[in-house]
């Protein structure tokens, strides 16, 4: 990947100049937006638009760090609440001077928030081809290769969606490893053993070691009904161990979990958006 570092006093962004598909062209992508003022973010931001002319391209999609992989979005609306464990976070002023350079939105999300108090789930048919276990703790190396490999299939069709390596997939969860409980990672298996899906919750440790809230991170399956149950089993799972709030994390407005999300009770608390812009060249 082309990674170019742009800096100035008080401003600073990574330009990666071969960045996913937008609309049928490879598009540059601006990350690690850091804009302390905003005259000299605006000035870097021209900066950076510049560069992606003079390498002869015409579209820019930001905040990303390269790819949906890693860091992306603005927070465009807020509760006021602290950021959660993973979540991205900027100044008020940052995307206001991509607007005023002429971002658009190309994709929102939200996150939203539900009580496990008071929430009873309702038992769930007994899953039909599948069955749905939590993790055993062991081999965290061999967990995130499972996971790795359906994350790869499962959101190969997404918007603004690259391919990544495995290696470099295994150093961005690494370091999450220590903070891992497995009672919150939950696995579907065909009768043969095939994965068949995942879901990663998490503590939400920026809150401190003893947080009463989990991070529903993310979740994929390729059988009907295998992301409910999953879901299920972790609200259950959350709820026996002393958690009182789930977080739905960064679900994109147009997914499937996002009325999922409505049908448990999830509270929407921060929407985000990704922005783009087409450059005339």
């Amino acid at each position: 990947m082309t990674i170019e570092t742009l800096k100035t006093d008080g401003a600073s962004l990574t330009l990666h100049l071969n960045g996913p598909d937008w609309d049928g062209a490879c598009a540059a992508t601006l990350g690690n937006v850091s804009f302390k003022a905003p005259q000299t973010g605006a000035a870097l931001l021209e900066q950076a638009l510049a560069r992606v002319r003079e390498v002869g391209m015409d579209r820019v999609l930001g905040p990303m760090a390269g790819d949906t992989w890693h860091s992306y979005r603005f927070v465009s609306e807020s509760d006021g609440s602290p950021a959660f464990l993973m979540e991205p976070a900027n100044r008020p002023h940052e995307p206001l001077i991509f607007a005023d350079a002429g971002f658009q939105p190309v994709a929102r999300y939200f996150s939203a928030r539900m009580s496990l108090e008071n929430n009873d789930p309702a038992s769930l048919p007994a899953p039909d081809g599948f069955t749905v276990e939590a993790w055993d703790g062991r081999d965290p190396d061999a967990l995130f290769r499972e996971v790795f490999a359906l994350s790869s299939q499962a959101f190969a069709g997404n918007a603004f969606y690259m391919p990544i390596a495995e290696a470099a997939f295994l150093d961005m969860y690494k370091p999450v490893i220590p903070l891992l409980r497995r009672e919150l990672i939950f696995f579907a298996r065909r009768p043969d053993g095939a994965l068949a899906g995942f879901l990663f919750a998490i503590p939400n440790y920026a809150e401190g070691l003893d947080t009463k809230t989990v991070i529903l991170k993310t979740y994929a399956s390729f059988v009907p009904g295998a992301g409910r149950h999953m879901v299920h089993a972790c609200h259950v799972a959350a709820r026996a161990l002393g958690y009182q709030t789930m977080i739905h994390a960064l679900i994109h407005d147009d997914n499937r979990s996002a009325a999922r999300s409505r049908q448990e009770g999830g509270q929407v608390f921060r929407r985000y958006e990704l922005l783009g812009l087409k450059l005339d060249v």
